[in-house]
């Protein structure tokens, strides 16, 4: 039988007290030390302002969706063509990270064909000549990466001299037509022009097509559409007329799709049928509609005189 002493000796709490007393201490420090550190307070976020702040657009050319992603920095009272950015240097056309634009179709470009998809947009700045590039390669920082084994396009521009400065460079598309329109670099008294060239004709023409041959039951507005289509662009006035007669067919045919079967027969030549739909057009108008294509067709009846 074990003395009380010798019981007390192997007790789990006198083992760890008498036996193991300095490590227990460590293990407990130890832990308080790590309560401690995983208690101190974060330090707080510091958001500071971008020097050339990021911006982007989209804006649709015919059936072409043209969007842009740049930075842009600002004059800040420096020399900017000629200063900041040395003449003859292939510049990312923008600031931070090279500026990126994207064709949902093909383009030309300045006259060139382009391909659908995404581009890195460098330019060359000159004095009285800029070159634009398209390059493959988009997501590059700056130009200092920049190889022109991977251009897709180069073409030259004209730059034009602002009466005002423009602080802050901007990219615009600006001048929209249904098949054209002008891309405008713009900085500090500068202004670099490159048309952009969509075709519309040709891809609409198809869907036309292919609808009107669908069997499909077609509605007035489809038809309508299409004639006044045709009748834009200069097409078929013949088949415009075929099918702005389907359109206006009936016994209360809208007076705007009237107003453009007037446009299309006299177009034709046929004043008679042109002055018979104008006035119908005239006479089925009606609310805040009236007063205007009243105007638009007295004109058209002027028009055949």
């Amino acid at each position: 039988m074990l003395s009380p002493m010798s019981k007390r000796v192997f007790e789990p709490s006198s083992f760890l007290t008498v036996g193991f007393k300095k490590p227990r201490q460590l293990l407990l420090a130890g832990l308080l030390l790590a309560a401690g550190l995983g208690a101190q307070t974060p330090a707080p976020k510091i958001e500071f302002p971008a020097a050339s702040p990021s911006g982007s657009f989209k804006q649709r050319v015919g059936l072409t969706e043209i969007e842009v992603n740049y930075s842009r920095p600002g004059v800040k009272g420096r020399q900017v063509f000629g200063g900041l950015l040395p003449l003859g240097e292939v510049w990312r056309t923008g600031a931070n990270t090279a500026t990126k634009i994207t064709f949902s179709r093909p383009v030309k470009l300045g006259g060139q064909p382009v391909a659908a998809g995404a581009y890195a947009l460098y330019s060359i700045p000159g004095a009285t000549e800029w070159t634009i590039i398209l390059n493959k390669v988009t997501g590059e920082w700056g130009a200092y990466t920049y190889n022109a084994a991977n251009d897709a396009l180069r073409v030259t521009a004209k730059p034009l001299l602002l009466p005002q400065t423009v602080e802050t460079f901007t990219i615009e598309v600006n001048d929209i037509r249904t098949e054209s329109a002008t891309l405008n670099l713009v900085w500090d008294k500068t202004r670099v022009p490159v048309k952009i060239e969509v075709d519309v004709v040709g891809p609409v023409v198809t869907q036309i097509e292919a609808a009107m041959s669908s069997g499909a039951k077609l509605t007035p507005g489809v038809y309508y559409n299409a004639a006044m289509f045709y009748y834009d662009n200069g097409l078929d006035l013949k088949q415009a007329r075929a099918w702005v007669e389907e359109a206006t067919k009936g016994d209360k045919p809208a007076f705007n799709m009237l107003y453009g079967k007037a446009k299309i027969l006299a177009k034709l030549g046929d004043k008679a049928g042109a002055l018979a739909a104008a006035k119908q057009s005239i006479a089925a108008a009606e609310g805040a509609a009236k007063a205007e294509y009243t105007r638009l067709n007295e004109a058209v009846i002027a028009g055949l005189k």
